[in-house]
């Protein structure tokens, strides 16, 4: 990976969007758990697991979201682009042996303040498991600085 720059404001239209797939393990939950230091037992202790409603190990709301942050880094905008909201609403959880799709799509662009707001989204099997809106600073071509506060 360069870390080049792959869209700059003035390249992205609303309505762009790109998807990202991940398969949820229980070593990925294990090591997401690990990695945020959140261990509850709904996520990694399988006999407590099946006292919940879920009656098995759940993921981590935030590993599936995790998802939008790699579209948001790493393809659209991609590099460089400097994530500053994140607002989602998780309706159901991932569970192990899901394989979830994350979704981010321009919704709006802000030529003056250089912001993006990207409508975000995770699904199982075309249900939606999470969804929201995320707010992305996006260099602009003509210029090699991100905007100051005013």
């Amino acid at each position: 990976m360069t870390g080049e720059q792959k869209f700059y404001l003035e390249d992205l239209r609303v309505g762009m969007f790109r998807e990202s797939i991940m398969d949820i393990t229980a070593g990925k939950i294990d090591a997401f758990a690990d990695i945020i230091g959140d261990h509850n037992p709904i996520h990694v202790d399988e006999e407590f697991a099946k006292t919940t409603p879920f009656g098995q190990r759940i993921a981590h709301g935030a590993l599936s979201a995790s998802l939008i942050s790699a579209i948001i880094g790493n393809d659209l905008p991609g590099p460089g682009a400097v994530f500053v909201e994140l607002n989602l609403r998780f309706r159901r959880p991932a569970l192990i042996g899901d394989t979830v799709v994350g979704r981010a799509e321009v919704a709006e662009i802000n030529e003056k303040t250089d912001l993006v707001v990207m409508r975000c989204s995770c699904s199982v099997d075309g249900r939606q498991i999470c969804s929201g809106d995320a707010g992305v600073i996006v260099k602009k071509r003509l210029t090699d600085s991100y905007p100051k506060d005013s």
